[in-house]
């Protein structure tokens, strides 16, 4: 009962850290029957061990991937990622913008402007000006925050 434990918590660290695979019965390799290190629900043990089986044991890429239960283009994202970054680039990658991409420099002279027009002006305001003069609906927070940042940039 303990080993269930422990599992269910692995599984669940794994989860939390983005890092569980999400197929994994997909991985028919060999070194993964062996529950007692090898785990297929580790995907970065998992992307690991694809690209060791290429570089070391010699596996053609079309046989690793499919080994590991991914695709060819998949084996190359891995392969790059581990190259730029080590065992930490195998880690997946928080999806979706990276900044405030709606928030262009126009938008951000029209932010700017109205500010100084109107200083009583609130984010909940400018997210409204913004939906009537670009056709953006953006997040109050998301205003606040952009503004913070333009404040800090040296002019």
């Amino acid at each position: 009962m303990p080993n269930l434990k422990r599992e269910q918590q692995k599984l669940l660290n794994l989860q939390q850290e983005g890092s569980l695979n999400r197929r994994p019965q997909d991985v028919a390799d060999e070194l993964f029957r062996d529950p007692d290190f090898f785990d297929p629900h580790d995907l970065v043990q998992v992307k690991y061990e694809m690209l060791r089986r290429v570089r070391v044991d010699n596996l053609s890429v079309s046989q690793s991937a499919k080994s590991f239960g991914f695709s060819r283009p998949s084996y190359y994202q891995a392969h790059f990622a581990f190259v730029e970054g080590g065992l930490a680039g195998l880690l997946p990658q928080k999806r979706g913008p990276r900044r405030a991409h709606k928030l262009n420099s126009a938008v951000m002279e029209f932010l700017e402007r109205s500010r100084a027009d109107r200083p009583s002006l609130v984010s909940q305001d400018l997210a409204g000006m913004i939906r009537e003069k670009f056709g953006l609906v953006v997040h109050p927070r998301s205003i606040e925050r952009a503004l913070v940042r333009h404040q800090k940039k040296p002019r």
